[in-house]
């Protein structure tokens, strides 16, 4: 076969240049696996882990600019992050049938060398379900011996949810939101609320008159039934690996990750649906 030749543009004295390499810092990426076992499949469940966290990462990148913009009252350009978001979500619900391929036979020969270790413990996926509104001070316990972890998630604790974001937006646009709503303390979860349901069956009815809002309710459905369809694939893929034991961080396990599954970030969206 006659050697391929390549074309006389490509750069190839790169000593002093941006290479790929360089730019993505792929020297510290690719030396950031450290099995702690000699077991073949640790570097997979790693690999799974930190790619996970690396994608975490960019949802909140894009959940903080779409709150952003929802603050001054730009709708639009939420409309393509939370698209982006979705898509995320699906990379990371696509990760499963990787680690679905681990067996249990396989995992527990190094199980052992996770020790305490849980991705419960995940300050990204903690601030991502801050960011979306499911807020309980309590699981800051789990961070307490970080201290810079505690302070960010405090603060986005702290913060309005993206769905407090919207729902504050709404009442600028002068649709009723409930002053109880609006005044309620945001490092609590948010109860579903009757005037929001109403609220929200005035945008569903007459889509053409509220557009935006509309366009982002749908939006926000998207990233939810994303999110619960990820918690469900979590639940089956840890049954199928380790069926029913206790988790690696003290949790019930399978019974603990059924518990979240029907969890709902912003009710109102979902009830509306039975009042229209």
């Amino acid at each position: 076969m006659t050697p391929r030749e390549l074309e006389p543009g490509i750069h190839t004295d790169l000593g002093t240049s941006i290479t790929y390499s360089g730019y993505l810092d792929l020297d510290r990426l690719l030396a950031a696996q450290h099995p702690r076992s000699d077991h073949h499949d640790e570097m997979l469940f790693i690999i799974q882990h930190q790619t996970t966290e690396l994608w975490l990462k960019l949802v909140i990148h894009e959940l903080s600019a779409a709150m952003t913009h929802i603050r001054h009252d730009e709708l639009e350009p939420c409309f393509k992050i939370l698209a982006r978001v979705k898509h995320i979500q699906h990379q990371l619900l696509s990760q499963w049938d990787v680690l679905a391929t681990l067996t249990p036979t396989e995992y527990v020969q190094f199980r052992h060398v996770l020790g305490t270790g849980s991705g419960f413990q995940s300050v990204q996926y903690r601030l991502v379900e801050f960011m979306l509104g499911n807020k309980d001070r309590n699981l800051l316990r789990v961070h307490a011996h970080d201290e810079g972890a505690t302070r960010e998630l405090t603060e986005a604790l702290e913060a309005p949810s993206i769905y407090d974001e919207f729902l504050r937006y709404l009442s600028r646009r002068g649709l009723a939101i409930p002053k109880a709503v609006l005044d309620r303390d945001v490092s609590e979860a948010h109860e579903a609320d009757p005037g929001v349901v109403e609220v929200f069956k005035t945008i569903y009815s007459d889509p053409k008159e509220h557009w935006d809002a509309y366009e982002m309710c749908e939006k926000l459905v998207d990233v939810e039934e994303q999110f619960s369809v990820w918690r469900f694939r979590h639940m089956k893929v840890v049954a199928r690996i380790i069926g029913f034991k206790t988790g690696t961080g003290g949790s019930s396990g399978v019974p603990f990750l059924r518990k979240v599954i029907d969890h709902v970030f912003f009710p109102e969206l979902w009830d509306v649906r039975t009042h229209l």
